[in-house]
């Protein structure tokens, strides 16, 4: 039986994506579009994109309260909730009562310790609902996201960290010490909201880090799932940097090898845990490239171990917007819902 399913908070670019992968999708069927500033507003009307399309562009975005989730719950399926943190918490706990499956795209349900949560965010509005949120990354979390009603979205840098490092410290072919995480993301990342780095003149011809030294909010997410792939607590030394492209994330983490490790073991590792899934491990010598998987929920990794320093490189590519956000709830719901992982999700990037 296919799904009826809605989006609050559709005109930020996650929701946007959402409805360009929904309406691929040929189990789901988008029915109700909601965000608060553009309410009453046809969707077209918002994102021109979707002109014309028979079923999607004439949808009313309507307004959306915590009070009305019951009625909804009898309208919907499922809900793709892509609201700041905070606000998120309280849409998604309405909804979850109600009874309506919930794929949240926030930073409020991935971390399941409340008081991490309150060193990185503020109070979490509904601590009780930690517990029941499963993290959705379906290559690590698949058996838990059978049936799962609430899943907690990954975020994006945690994703291509996550994806290259975590079948190293599985494997236990790196140590689990001093992991240093370099990622570059294009200006979509920041959201839609433009600000004074985010506006053209500003990040059209430079490159700049931000958030160093640990102040990253994605952090503790990454911590919490390298933690559980190495079976011990992890630390690492996160160092974001924004640039002068729309979308797509490129991570290279830096890692002591153990003894014996080789890069070819390092495919392997990844290869054995992906298998023939969303994520492509790379050829020695072929390095990712974010041109490679814009718009598509495919990740690419790759392995090289500099042998002058004795350092290992784990590199991924993925576009943040699809597989960092929007595909990766979908994939996640695909998973929860007992259907295959890819199901409706763009597989071949936009090329150029």
């Amino acid at each position: 039986m296919d799904k009826r399913v809605g989006i609050v908070g559709v005109t930020g670019y996650t929701g946007a994506e959402l409805v360009r992968l929904l309406h691929a999708h040929p189990r789901l069927s988008l029915q109700y579009v909601a965000a608060r500033e553009t309410k009453g507003k046809r969707l077209s009307e918002v994102l021109p994109a979707v002109r014309g399309v028979s079923g999607i562009a004439d949808l009313v975005i309507e307004g959306f309260e915590p009070e009305s989730a019951a009625t909804l719950a009898e309208r919907l399926d499922v809900v793709f909730t892509a609201l700041p943190h905070g606000a998120s918490a309280r849409a998604v706990a309405a909804l979850h009562e109600a009874g309506t499956t919930v794929a949240d795209l926030s930073a409020d349900f991935r971390l399941k310790n409340a008081s991490v949560y309150e060193q990185w965010y503020g109070e979490h509005p509904v601590p009780a609902l930690l517990a029941k949120a499963v993290y959705g990354q379906p290559e690590w979390h698949g058996e838990e996201l059978v049936d799962a009603r609430l899943i907690a979205v990954p975020g994006c840098y945690p994703t291509s960290a996550i994806l290259a490092i975590a079948p190293l410290l599985e494997r236990g072919l790196v140590e689990p010490t001093r992991i240093l995480v370099d990622s570059k993301s294009g200006v979509s990342g920041a959201g839609k909201a433009p600000t004074a780095s985010t506006h053209f003149p500003e990040a059209a011809e430079g490159i700049r880090p931000y958030k160093v030294a640990g102040s990253h909010r994605h952090t503790p997410e990454i911590e919490q799932e390298l933690s559980r792939a190495a079976g011990q607590d992890i630390q690492i030394t996160f160092t974001p940097h924004l640039v002068p492209m729309s979308r797509g994330i490129l991570t290279t983490a830096y890692l002591s090898p153990r003894p014996g490790t080789t890069a070819e073991a390092c495919r392997e590792a990844a290869r054995d845990r992906y298998g023939a899934g969303l994520v492509s491990v790379l050829a020695a010598n072929t390095l990712p490239d974010t041109l490679f998987v814009r718009g598509s929920a495919r990740a690419h990794l790759a392995y090289e171990l500099d042998e002058r320093t004795n350092t290992l490189l784990a590199m991924s590519a993925i576009d943040n917007l699809a597989r960092g956000a929007a595909a990766q709830a979908l994939q996640a719901l695909n998973v929860a819902l007992g259907w295959p992982a890819a199901l409706g999700l763009p597989e071949i990037a936009m090329f150029p």
